[in-house]
């Protein structure tokens, strides 16, 4: 499914309605250039899971944990991984296979790991179409 919005709020609202249809054990890998939108994205999926502290990018920490929704949410910025070694200390296995569900920015550096059954979120600007345009990409899930 394609999604196009025109304001962060707009691509707030669309990571908002995920996090409200979020099931236990989902994987979401969210995929776009720096400065396209992620973090917004991903503030709404917390909205939407009911988490209400403030949402921020993991870049240095590589996961960023959220437990006071009806759902934990697990922010993984694979980003800085040396090698999938990495991902093993951490202990990814019990975030990929608990009961809160994964959003993992540039997954496609740990895509050995990754299961197969995974929601792929695509975030694209396209300045043609304004400033604030978002293309935003859903495979994998039905519908929102």
């Amino acid at each position: 499914m394609i999604i196009e919005t025109k304001t962060p709020q707009e691509t707030f609202d669309v990571g908002k309605k995920i996090g409200e249809n979020a099931k236990p054990g989902q994987i979401y890998t969210l995929t776009g250039d720096l400065g396209v939108g992620k973090t917004v994205f991903t503030q709404g999926v917390a909205a939407g899971l009911g988490i209400t502290e403030p949402i921020c990018s993991p870049t240095f920490t590589i996961i960023q944990e959220y437990e006071s929704g009806r759902l934990p949410l697990y922010h993984f910025d694979v980003y800085r991984i040396g090698d999938i070694e990495e991902m093993e200390e951490i202990g990814y296995d019990d975030y990929f296979f608990g009961q809160g569900i994964c959003l993992i920015e540039w997954a496609n550096l740990i895509e050995e790991i990754l299961p197969e059954n995974l929601i792929k979120v695509t975030i694209e600007k396209d300045l043609d179409k304004g400033f604030d345009y978002r293309k935003i990409t859903v495979t994998g899930l039905e519908e929102i």
